[in-house]
């Protein structure tokens, strides 16, 4: 397939433009800047300079193209809008990426409240997001709801995400972000005690699903992209033993929200998301194989961010 990708320069696009790549489809990737677009274009992507406020760009290159992938921004209303008109009726897939932000609780490093009735969750439970995620959610099923237009359409909800990227970006978010704070102070913190648990994914393992969705999800899907979960305090309680500290210390919301700010404290490093990614087994075959999240952390976290990112790490040997 001709695919063309939003977020290609970065850490979700990046590593499923590599996937895609590796399976023989071809990638145009969009890019802001023309040394982002000449670094796309080294990895075997073709660059289109733009960006998601460019409508008629997004129209057209969807137009040409045999599918879409989204993974620039799950909150960007008109680029989605933009591509599902520009598929509708052709039949085609549209690929778009949230995250399980969407089913998280306010919780400030407390163990669930079950505010949605069930501990975790799966992709037929009934939920209500926070008033700070129901955009996020309206989107998500714009895109589901492109499925009576005639477009392929398919939500993929990731979790926490860890691994070292495939593109151009190396990091995610939520675990660099809890080493980056405890490298420059010294001090491994989690929000609280810590007892808030997040579902989590690799990321060979999310772009695996990523192409097993562009080949086969049936219109109108929703998955939760999920191999397993962690709290925050055995996270940071790793990331701590992996830098040679003591154990990581706790840290009240204010502080946190200070240096992370609101959206990154409260929702990603402070509250709940338990799901379990049951329809992308049972429907897809999806088989996730690579280390568990504190696994990784353990045995990949001290290798050192200028390391050739092509070397065989420990979780992909003998895939």
């Amino acid at each position: 397939m001709d695919v063309f990708l939003t977020g290609a320069t970065g850490y979700i696009g990046g590593s499923v433009a590599h996937r895609l790549l590796r399976a023989g489809h071809r990638v145009t990737g969009l890019a802001r800047t023309p040394e982002k677009a000449a670094a796309l274009g080294r990895l075997g992507v073709e660059p289109v300079l733009g960006t998601l406020e460019d409508r008629e760009l997004l129209i057209e290159r969807a137009r040409a193209a045999d599918a879409v992938v989204n993974a620039a921004d799950s909150d960007h209303r008109g680029a989605v809008e933009a591509l599902v008109d520009a598929l509708a009726g052709s039949g085609k897939p549209l690929l778009h990426t949230s995250g399980s932000s969407i089913v998280g609780t306010d919780s400030r490093g407390e163990a669930s409240d079950e505010v949605f009735g069930e501990e975790i969750l799966n992709e037929g439970s009934a939920w209500r997001p926070a008033a700070d995620k129901r955009a996020r959610v309206a989107i998500d099923r714009h895109v589901l709801a492109a499925a009576d237009r005639a477009v392929r359409s398919v939500v993929l909800c990731n979790t926490m995400i860890y691994g070292h990227g495939r593109g151009l970006a190396r990091d995610s978010v939520q675990i660099p972000a809890l080493v980056r704070q405890a490298r420059r102070s010294g001090t491994v913190r989690r929000i609280g005690p810590g007892r808030n648990i997040w579902s989590n994914v690799h990321v060979d393992d999310m772009a695996d699903l990523y192409l097993l969705a562009l080949e086969a999800a049936p219109a109108g899907s929703f998955y939760f992209v999920e191999n397993g979960e962690a709290s925050f305090a055995d996270l940071a309680d790793a990331i701590a033993a992996s830098l040679g500290s003591d154990r990581a210390e706790p840290w009240p919301i204010d502080a946190a929200i200070a240096e992370w700010g609101r959206e990154l404290a409260v929702f990603a490093l402070g509250s709940n998301s338990r799901v379990r990614g049951e329809r992308a087994r049972t429907h897809l075959g999806w088989r996730p194989r690579a280390l568990s999240a504190l696994e990784w952390i353990r045995s990949e976290l001290a290798v050192p961010p200028a390391a050739d990112r092509d070397a065989p790490s420990a979780e992909t040997r003998g895939r």
